[in-house]
């Protein structure tokens, strides 16, 4: 017979990325049944399609696991996982789904699901960053460490972007293989302190407001941080810079949010795809002039023609550039290096 849900005496919130789902089936086959906490899981996946990670996971370990849904009740040896294309955020004792601005290129994020964790849960929260690449979750770690949770980063990543990256903005308490996760996990569990934690720092309020879509948050006109002098990749928005303890990440007026390696990422994206649009348009440069030298030819026109064709040829030589450019910019930067210029 299933046992009676009871209310949790902590949360425990994992984020994962890259490699993290093998890591993830181990995490919960350690954990028992009768776990005092609620598991709380955030996992990059794509925003269309369906995930199939609940099912993984409940065959995976006696925790009952399902996709979370919006107004859901907190209960203690239950896991929930993030949607696909919804933020999961911690509202009191219950958990709620919004649309919220991507964070670092994601929806959902662990940034989010950490920071309205720690906004809600204080010293009861426990954070588990997992195999993943570049740094979600850093930002989070901070917020959970700043209320008096608890953080372990896995040391036996494939991927370890996330984990050395939580380990670098705050010091975790714990680093450890993932098999050795759950019984730490279960050892803190004895030791919860009884203070609720730290008081919620403005940041942390304005932020996980912005994440639940929250108007007053969106509207106000102050924005966290500084003019950081960049322009946002996904709406070309002013970047804000903020510093939080030694980490330093950006956020623009409609909300979106990137740390350093995830802006870098995506701004490379972008380049890439603004060097596709420039290499089209000097190919249907070149095409155009190509055709009406043909017509000048045509009509008689010569000179006319020799004009065209000497556009559609310097057309072609900049569309050769750009192609080039866009072959640097994926090259390893060591092989970039050891490319002299012209000679690929």
């Amino acid at each position: 017979m299933p046992r009676a849900a009871t209310t949790p005496q902590a949360l425990v919130v994992v984020g994962a990325s890259a490699g993290g789902i093998e890591a993830l089936r181990e995490l919960v086959a350690g954990l028992p049944a009768d776990l005092p906490a609620a598991v709380l899981v955030v996992v990059h996946v794509p925003p269309t399609g369906t995930s199939a990670l609940p099912v993984i996971l409940g065959r995976r370990g006696p925790l009952r696991a399902r996709h979370a849904e919006d107004g859901a009740e907190l209960r203690a040896g239950e896991l929930l996982v993030a949607p696909p294309d919804h933020h999961l955020v911690v509202v009191e004792d219950r958990v709620g789904l919004t649309r919220g601005p991507q964070e670092n290129g994601h929806r959902p994020a662990v940034d989010v699901l950490f920071r309205s964790a720690a906004r809600a849960w204080g010293s009861r929260v426990m954070a588990v960053v997992l195999s993943g690449a570049l740094d979600d979750g850093a930002a989070g770690v901070i917020a959970v460490k700043e209320r008096g949770g608890r953080c372990v980063v896995q040391s036996d990543p494939l991927f370890d972007g996330m984990p050395r990256a939580a380990s670098r903005v705050d010091h975790p308490d714990a680093e450890l293989p993932v098999a050795e996760i759950p019984g730490r996990l279960i050892a803190w569990l004895d030791e919860l302190p009884d203070r609720p934690g730290a008081p919620v720092s403005k940041l942390i309020e304005e932020e996980t407001d912005v994440a639940e879509m929250d108007p007053h948050a969106l509207h106000a006109l102050d924005r966290p941080g500084e003019p950081a002098g960049f322009g946002c990749p996904d709406c070309a928005g002013a970047l804000y810079r903020i510093e939080e303890g030694n980490l330093a990440r950006f956020r623009c007026r409609v909300g979106h949010a990137w740390s350093p390696e995830s802006l870098l990422v995506r701004q490379t994206v972008a380049l890439e795809g603004a060097l596709w649009m420039a290499l089209r348009s000097l190919e249907e440069k070149a095409a155009l002039n190509t055709e009406l030298g043909r017509r000048a030819t045509a009509d008689g026109r010569p000179r006319s023609a020799e004009r065209f064709g000497a556009d559609a040829v310097e057309a072609l030589r900049a569309a050769e550039l750009v192609r080039q450019l866009v072959v640097d910019l994926g090259r390893p930067q060591d092989e970039t290096d050891a490319v002299e210029p012209g000679s690929a």
